[in-house]
C-alpha cells in the first residue's frame, strides 16, 4: 500500500532541500517491501544521465544510497550501514526497500541528474503495522454486586502506530464515569523493534443482571477494520434477598402421596442448605433444598416453611392440604323388598371440599334418587352412586330387586285379523315372574315381561262355548281369572261379517239377543241333554277338552248373554 501526499516542509533540514521544496509521504507496510517513487514515478527525462537516492542519517546527516547511471543496466550501492543488502532501484527508478521496519521511518531523496538541469524530489516514508488480535488477560474469578472490581485487562501488540482500545458490555460501549467504571490505558513500545502494545484495564460495578452480560474488547486500528476479543462472562456474587417455598408434587395431593417441598434462594452462589419448619418442627437439610413427606394422610394438612440457616426471618411459607374422601352408602350389595313396602336409602360423605353426588340406574343417569316410600316393581334395578372431589372418585352401589304375589290385572279376548281365530290376553303383576297355565290348550305367543309386569297372549280355535281361565303363579302365590269364549262356528252362522267387532256385526249381535231370549229355554234343555251325553268340547287344534258341570252352567247362563 502507498500513499504520496505534497507537505509543505519547512522542517527538512535546509542544507538537504531548498526552502519551498515538495516533500511526499509514502506508507510501507512493516516486514514487507517498501517502494518509494522517484517524482511520482513520472516519466524520465531526456537526456538522462544518472538518479541518485539518498536520505537523511539519524544523526540528520546526509547518506548516500546507490547511483543508477542511465547508459548502465546495474546501479552501484554506495550505502554502507543496515541499507546497504536492503536497497535497490526499480526500472522506473522507484528506490526499493526490503524488509522494511520502523527504522526506515525517515527522508529520502531522488536526484535526476540530465544534461540540462538537475531535480530532487523528496519522499517521507511511514511504516504501519496492524496489531494483533485483542485478548482478555487477567479476568475476575467473580464480581460482586455493587462493589468496584477489576474485570480484566484487554492487550494488543507490535503495532505502529499505537491502537485504541474500546470496552463493550452487550456491545455497548462503556464509558469511564470515574465511580463504577474506570478503564485505565497503557502503551509500550519495543526496545528492538520499535512497535507498540496497548493495554487497557476495566475496573467495574457489577449488577445482579450482569449475570448474563458479555464483555468484549475492540482494538481500532488505521490499517482496520475493528478487530473484537472473544466474548468473556463473569459470575456475580450477591446475597439472598428473597427466600420461596415450592410444594413439588402433583395436584391435588391424596393420602398416601410423597410431598416433596423445595427451598430456593435468589443470591449468587444459592445456598445449599435450609432449615424447614414441619408442622412447628424445625428440621435442617444440608448439601439439598428439598425434604419429602412420605405417605401423607389429612392429618399433614398445615403450614409448612423454609428459612436460610443463618438468618430464620428470611423465610417462605406454604399451605399444604391433603384431599380426602370418605363414604358411606346403606344398604348395599343386593337388597330384597316386597311391593309396597318402604327402602331408606342413607349416604353419608367426609370430604375435604364440596363432594359432587350423581345416581345411576341400570347405566342410565338419574336426576335424582326415586323415592322408594312405597316400591313397585319398576323401582328394581342397580342404582350406583358416585361421590367425587378434584383427583379422587368414589363409586358405591345396591341391586334392588322388589317381589310380590302374581295379581291378573287384565283378561281380555279378541277375534285375529284373519276372523280364524280367538286370541287371548292375560295381563298380569308380580315378581318373581309368573308363570302362566291355560286351561285350554292352544297356541302361547307374544310373552313379555318388563318391570314386574308380564302378558301372555293364547291364540285359540274354539268350536264351542267355553269358559277359560289364566292362572299366574310364583314362589310367593298364585292368582286367576276367567273369561267366556264362544265357539267361531256358531258366530260364523250369525255374524254377516267377520269381523266381531264392526258396527255390521254389532247390528247382527242385538238380533241374535232377541232371538235367544225367545228360545231360551229351549236351548238351554237341549244343551243339558248335550252335556250330560257327551261331557266333552270339541276343538279345531285336533285335541278334545273335558268340560266341567261348573262350565256347563256358566255357559247356560251366558246362553242369555250377546258375545262380543
Amino acid at each position: 500500500m502507498q500513499s504520496v501526499v505534497c507537505l509543505i516542509g519547512a522542517f527538512i533540514a535546509a542544507a538537504v532541500f531548498r526552502p519551498g521544496s515538495c516533500v511526499g509521504t509514502v506508507i510501507g507496510l512493516y516486514g514487507e517491501t517498501i517502494v518509494v517513487p522517484c517524482n511520482d514515478g513520472t516519466k524520465k527525462p531526456d537526456g538522462l544521465i544518472f538518479t541518485k537516492w539518498k536520505y537523511v542519517k539519524d544523526d540528520g546527516s546526509p547518506g548516500d544510497l546507490l547511483v543508477k547511471q542511465a547508459q548502465k543496466d546495474e546501479a552501484t550501492v554506495s550505502a554502507t550501514d543496515g541499507y546497504k543488502s536492503r536497497v535497490s532501484i526499480a526500472a522506473n527508478s522507484s528506490l526499493l526497500i526490503a524488509r522494511g521496519s520502523l527504522a526506515d521511518q525517515r527522508v529520502f531523496t531522488c536526484m535526476v541528474v540530465s544534461f540540462t538541469n538537475l531535480e530532487e524530489y523528496s519522499v517521507e516514508v511511514k511504516v504501519h503495522k496492524k496489531p494483533s488480535a485483542p485478548v482478555i488477560k487477567n479476568n475476575a474469578k467473580e464480581l460482586e454486586n455493587g462493589k468496584l472490581t477489576q474485570l480484566g485487562e484487554c492487550v494488543v501488540e507490535n503495532a505502529n502506530p499505537p491502537a485504541d482500545l474500546i470496552w463493550k458490555k452487550n456491545n455497548q460501549t462503556l464509558v469511564d464515569d470515574g465511580k463504577t467504571i474506570i478503564i485505565t490505558s497503557t502503551i509500550t513500545k519495543d526496545k528492538i523493534t520499535g512497535l507498540s502494545s496497548t493495554s487497557s484495564r476495566l475496573q467495574y460495578t457489577a449488577r445482579k443482571e450482569d449475570v448474563e452480560s458479555q464483555f468484549t474488547c475492540t482494538a481500532k486500528h488505521v490499517m482496520g477494520p475493528d478487530q473484537v476479543s472473544e466474548p468473556e462472562s463473569f459470575p456475580i456474587h450477591y446475597p439472598t434477598e428473597k427466600v420461596s417455598l415450592q410444594v413439588v408434587s402433583q395436584s391435588p395431593i391424596r393420602e398416601g402421596d410423597d410431598v416433596t417441598l423445595k427451598c430456593q434462594a435468589d443470591g449468587n452462589p444459592p445456598p445449599t442448605s435450609f432449615n424447614f419448619n414441619i408442622k412447628g418442627k424445625k428440621v435442617t437439610v444440608t448439601d439439598k433444598d428439598v425434604y419429602t413427606l412420605t405417605g401423607v394422610t389429612r392429618a399433614d394438612s398445615g403450614i409448612y416453611k423454609c428459612s436460610l440457616l443463618d438468618n430464620d426471618v428470611m423465610e417462605s411459607t406454604q399451605f399444604v392440604t391433603v384431599s380426602f374422601l370418605d363414604v358411606s352408602l346403606t344398604p348395599t350389595g343386593k337388597v330384597l323388598k316386597n311391593v309396597g313396602e318402604n327402602l331408606i336409602v342413607s349416604l353419608d360423605k367426609n370430604a375435604s371440599s364440596e363432594a359432587k353426588v350423581t345416581w345411576s340406574k341400570d347405566n342410565r343417569k338419574l336426576d335424582k334418587l326415586p323415592d322408594f316410600s312405597k316400591l313397585t316393581y319398576s323401582d328394581a334395578g342397580l342404582y350406583v352412586c358416585d361421590v367425587s372431589i378434584e383427583g379422587i372418585k368414589r363409586s358405591l352401589s345396591f341391586e334392588l330387586t322388589v317381589e310380590g304375589i302374581p295379581k291378573i290385572t287384565s283378561l281380555t279376548k279378541h277375534r285375529s285379523s284373519d276372523g280364524k281365530h280367538k286370541v287371548l290376553t292375560c295381563e298380569a303383576e308380580g315378581s318373581p315372574k309368573p308363570d302362566v297355565q291355560w286351561s285350554v290348550n292352544g297356541t302361547n305367543d307374544e310373552v313379555s315381561y318388563n318391570n314386574g309386569k308380564a302378558t301372555y297372549k293364547l291364540t285359540v280355535v274354539p268350536s264351542k262355548n267355553l269358559t277359560v281361565s289364566c292362572l299366574v303363579t310364583n314362589k310367593l302365590g298364585e292368582d286367576t281369572k276367567e273369561i267366556s269364549v264362544f265357539s267361531l262356528f256358531e258366530e260364523d252362522k250369525s255374524k254377516p261379517e267377520k269381523n266381531e267387532d264392526g258396527t255390521e256385526q254389532a247390528k247382527v249381535i242385538v238380533g241374535i239377543v232377541v232371538g235367544l231370549l225367545v228360545a231360551a229355554a229351549l236351548v238351554g234343555l237341549i244343551y243339558w241333554i248335550y252335556i250330560k251325553k257327551t261331557r266333552q268340547g270339541s276343538w279345531k287344534t285336533g285335541e278334545k277338552e273335558a268340560g266341567t258341570s261348573e262350565e256347563s252352567k256358566k255357559l247356560e247362563e251366558n246362553n242369555h248373554k250377546p258375545d262380543v
